[in-house]
């Protein structure tokens, strides 16, 4: 079962590229949808979260779903994935619960800072 259901290198590489494009492309289209009248700050808010969630999601085709949740939970990185995920559902929250645009857009930012700092957690002693 293991050996059927395990994907290949080359297999691997190209569903991170593909994931990791369809990140970027998410936040470079939520960057474009911000000048929209009256909605385009919610629709930044969504789309760039949007992508930063596949960004994220592309690292589970190099290390494996089970890996990626262990490697993110340690103990020198807990504090980073708490304030990460907890970034990115308030401004979901901010944007269509509460209906507060610069709420949405200060998660946004603080989003920002927050995987900027989870990701500097998998580079031995940048912290």
């Amino acid at each position: 079962v293991i050996d059927a259901t395990s994907l290949g290198w080359g297999t691997r590489v190209k569903g991170f590229i593909a994931c990791f494009a369809i990140g970027c492309l998410c936040s470079l289209l939520g960057s474009c949808l911000l000048w929209v009248p009256r909605k385009g700050l919610t629709l930044f808010a969504v789309f760039y979260t949007l992508g930063n969630i596949a960004s994220i999601g592309s690292t589970l085709f190099l290390m494996g779903p089970m890996k990626q949740l262990k490697r993110m939970f340690e103990p020198t990185r807990l504090i980073a994935t708490i304030v990460m995920l907890l970034c990115l559902i308030l401004t979901l929250c901010s944007a269509f619960w509460w209906r507060k645009e610069g709420l949405a857009l200060l998660f946004c930012i603080l989003q920002f800072f927050a995987l900027a700092w989870y990701s500097i957690s998998f580079i031995p002693f940048a912290r």
